[in-house]
Order: structure tokens, then C-alpha cells, then sequence
């Protein structure tokens, strides 16, 4: 007897026992909770401090700064024709406080496109500058030389970015450094000849250059704060210099932003539904995971308080070869002083893993809450999956200092709301509707302050497709 007649003999005898399909019928179902992909590991919050804010608005008092102009422009683009918003001319320093938009609409006519090719130089060190240049496109390396003679990177510029812009106010400028073409660049050039022209025939032009000439420049540290005199090393009885600390007079203020849902069940759920797990009480918990999920969103995402949209552009800093390297992370630790943590999405951190392999390099590893994070530096880099990713393929990598005391970032939240049942989130119940229809209302209040600028730190435009 062959094995298929085997089976179908064995089939056709009479069943001798109970089937456990029809065993199921008696037995009790082990059910797990809710499940929910959305819940990630949300080390933003957890790791962030965060400070309680009564009345709901927070105030970073700073020192008085006098840095003005340090922004980026934006362009508009139709086919392979490039224009600059005429507004977008006010980051340039010269321009800051200056709002005539026929004139700044001429000025931006008058911008010439221009393209180049990687290696291209763009201007050379000790020519003089007679043109404002808007990088519209692309990454333009600024070379100099270094101690023993040789080509050094001094720094990378990426799209927006502005350079020359001194030919506005001095015309005796020299170009400083090279500007070198790392990637294939589109650039808009301003003639200086050009910007001379329109301001012999506008009057609120030229009256707006000679007065920001007359201007005394005011005496500033580094980081352009009103500097404090003071005397060192002297002898004798010299006269001691007096001095204050100034404070900005309109200093940024945070109100706190809000995450809302109406959750509703119907009340015979509610009433007949509740073994072995409370429906209530899965259903709120969903929520809430939801709604801390949106809340690291706002704060990696959200054009006012987020991490991305706060940092200043001198601390943004581009990857040198494309790629998340070890020279790249150094740069960025390197612009502010201890730096608490790092976090990047986790294909930054996968591509970052892999030049680490290349060049034969094992990082360490901390326990953190009982999970093995990699660390660059001895700083923790955190996964972020809020941090998005662009149709290219890139990234940025986030570097925070944190804590009031050591004037980091710091998260914003106000505790002790009504029907509290976490830190600044509440569950109100609104009432049963006449469907008979439960409602209630899910709502957390939190926001993010960066005390001062070198508290916070990006690399931008991270590649992570490469392999």
C-alpha cells in the first residue's frame, strides 16, 4: 500500500477522540494586550530635563547680542531657472532692517545664475570681492591654507547659505579664503556694480547704508555679547574700568503648545466587555502612547520650538565626504562643551556604523536604563526615529548640551493640571452623549527652550544610502 493510501485509509476510519476544534469551545483563550507598532523607544523624552512652567510661558533671559543677520535665503525654482525671494535679501546683514520691497525686488532681478561643477572655484583667496554670492544648490567648500602650507577645509556651506556679502559695506574687501565647489552648484550672483547702481537712484537705499556706516561698532566677545570691561595684570593704582552686563530688552518667551484627542467608547462596551483587560482603560492607553508619540514629533519637527527649526545656522555644520564620519561627529562635539547626548535616526546611526567598519573602528557601548547604546566620544547616540528623512536619502545628526545649570536645552511642562495622570498630561471625562457614547479628553501641554545658541548642534544633509 502506497503512503497516499495510507492517509486516505486513515481518514476514513471513525474519529476515536475529541477534535480540538471543538476542545477550544471550552477552553480559555490567553489574550495579550493591545498591541501598537507605532510605540517607539521616545529616548528624546525620556532623557530631556524638563522643567515646570507656571502660567504657561517661559522666558530665556540672555545676555545683550549685537549678531544680527545670520540666516539663510530661500529660493523659488520653475524648470532649471533658480530665483531668490526678494524678501529673503533682508538675511543678508547689510539688508537686516531694510523693508523697501520695490527695491529688494530689483536687487533680486538682478541676481545671476550660475552653474559649476565639482572643483570649480567660485572665488579665490586675495581677489577682491565685488559680488554678493547665494548658493542656491549644492556644497561649496572654503579652503585656506593650513600651518605647513597645505589645503584646509576651514568649513562647508549647503544650500542657502550666503558668502561675499562684504562687498555691500566695504568696497576694499578681499576674499579670505577659497570657495570651492565640493558637489555640482547653482549659485545667484550680485554684482557689486549692480547694487551700486539701484542705490544711486533709491533714496531709502542709500539712506540706509550710510546710516549703517555711521553706526559706531559696538566692542563684543566671540560670541557677539556686549563685552564686560574688565582689567587684568595691571600694578600700581591704575583706574579700574567700570562696566555692566547688559540684558536683551525683548527676550524670546516659550508658551506651551498642546497635543488634544477626544476619545470616545460606547458605554456597553465600557460596561460589558471588560474581562479579562479593562476596555477603558487599553483604549486610554493607546492614546496616550499616540499622543507622547506626536509630542517627540512637535519636538524634533515643530517650525517654532523644534529642535531642527531652533538651532542657529553657525552651528550647523555639513558632513565633510557625504557620509556620517568620526571627523564629522568631532566637529560637531567640538562647537559646544559638554555635550550630553546625541541623537539621529536609525539608518544615520546604521550608515555611521559602517564608516566606523570601514576605517577598522569599534565604539563603545553604555548602559542606559538597561539597554546597550553606542556612544561616539564617550557621548550616547540615540536612536530618533523622528528625525526625518528626505526623498534623497538624507539626514541630520542632533547634538544637545541639557539642563538649566549648564544653560542646555531643556523641555518645558507644566505639572499639577487638572485630572493629572503623568506630568502635564490630563484625561477629563466630558460626558455620555446621547448615543450613549463616553468621552474623553486626552491632552498634554509641553514645549522646548534652547538657553543659549551653542547649546544645540546639527549635521545636516547626512547621507545614508551609501554603502
Amino acid at each position: 500500500m502506497s503512503v497516499g493510501e495510507e492517509i486516505r485509509a486513515d481518514q476514513d476510519q471513525p474519529q476515536k477522540s475529541l477534535g480540538t476544534s471543538a476542545a477550544r469551545n471550552l477552553a480559555t483563550t490567553t489574550k495579550s494586550a493591545p498591541q501598537m507598532q507605532e510605540i517607539s523607544s521616545r529616548w528624546l523624552l525620556r532623557m530631556l530635563p524638563w522643567v515646570n512652567v507656571q502660567g504657561g510661558t517661559y522666558r530665556v533671559n540672555r545676555r545683550l547680542s549685537y549678531s544680527v543677520g545670520d540666516g539663510r535665503v530661500t529660493f523659488v525654482k520653475t524648470g532649471d531657472r533658480v530665483q531668490v525671494i526678494p524678501a529673503e535679501l533682508g538675511e543678508l546683514p547689510a539688508l537686516r532692517t531694510y523693508a523697501d520691497q520695490d527695491v529688494l525686488g530689483e536687487l533680486a532681478q538682478r541676481c545671476e545664475q550660475r552653474e559649476f561643477e565639482p572643483g570649480d572655484v567660485l572665488a579665490s583667496f586675495g581677489s577682491p570681492i565685488d559680488e554678493v554670492l547665494l548658493l542656491a544648490h549644492g556644497r561649496v567648500e572654503k579652503v585656506g591654507t593650513g600651518p605647513y602650507g597645505d589645503d584646509a577645509v576651514l568649513g562647508v556651506l549647503a544650500d542657502g547659505a550666503y558668502f561675499g556679502d562684504q562687498a555691500i559695506t566695504d568696497p576694499d574687501a578681499i576674499w579670505e579664503y577659497t570657495a570651492r565647489a565640493a558637489t555640482a552648484c547653482t549659485v545667484l550672483a550680485l554684482p557689486r556694480a549692480d547694487f551700486d547702481q539701484i542705490g544711486e537712484r533709491s533714496t531709502s537705499l542709500r539712506e540706509h547704508l550710510t546710516q549703517l556706516r555711521s553706526i559706531p561698532k559696538q566692542r563684543t566677545n566671540k560670541y557677539g555679547e556686549k563685552a564686560i570691561d574688565l582689567s587684568a595684570g595691571h600694578t600700581g593704582e591704575p583706574a579700574i574700568p567700570g562696566t555692566y552686563v547688559d540684558y536683551e530688552a525683548a527676550p524670546r518667551e516659550y508658551e506651551l503648545s498642546v497635543a488634544q484627542t477626544v476619545l470616545r467608547i460606547h458605554t456597553r462596551v465600557a460596561d460589558l466587555y471588560n474581562q479579562p483587560m479593562n476596555q477603558t482603560e487599553q483604549q486610554l492607553r493607546l492614546t496616550v502612547e499616540a499622543l507622547k508619540e506626536r509630542q517627540e514629533h512637535e519636538l524634533v519637527n515643530n517650525p517654532e520650538f523644534g529642535l531642527l527649526s531652533n538651532c542657529e545656522y553657525d552651528q550647523r555644520i555639513q558632513p565633510h565626504d557625504g557620509v556620517p564620519g568620526p571627523d564629522d561627529l568631532d566637529e560637531l562635539l567640538a562647537r559646544r562643551r559638554g555635550t550630553k547626548l546625541l541623537l539621529a535616526h536609525p539608518r544615520a546611526i546604521s550608515a555611521f556604523g559602517r564608516e566606523l567598519n570601514r576605517r577598522g573602528l569599534v565604539p563603545e557601548t553604555l548602559d542606559v536604563a538597561g539597554n546597550r547604546i553606542p556612544t561616539w566620544r564617550g557621548v550616547p547616540l540615540f536612536p530618533c526615529n523622528k528625525i526625518p528623512v528626505t526623498e534623497a536619502r538624507t539626514t541630520s545628526i542632533i547634538a544637545m548640551r541639557t539642563g538649566e545649570a549648564e544653560q542646555g536645552v531643556v523641555g518645558l511642562h507644566q505639572t499639577g493640571i487638572p485630572d493629572e495622570i503623568e506630568p502635564s498630561l490630563s484625561v477629563r471625562f466630558m460626558g455620555i452623549s446621547e448615543q450613549a457614547i463616553m468621552s474623553y479628553l486626552v491632552t498634554t501641554y509641553y514645549s522646548a527652550a534652547v538657553l543659549v545658541p551653542d547649546a544645540l548642534g546639527v549635521l545636516e544633509n547626512v547621507e545614508i544610502g551609501r554603502w
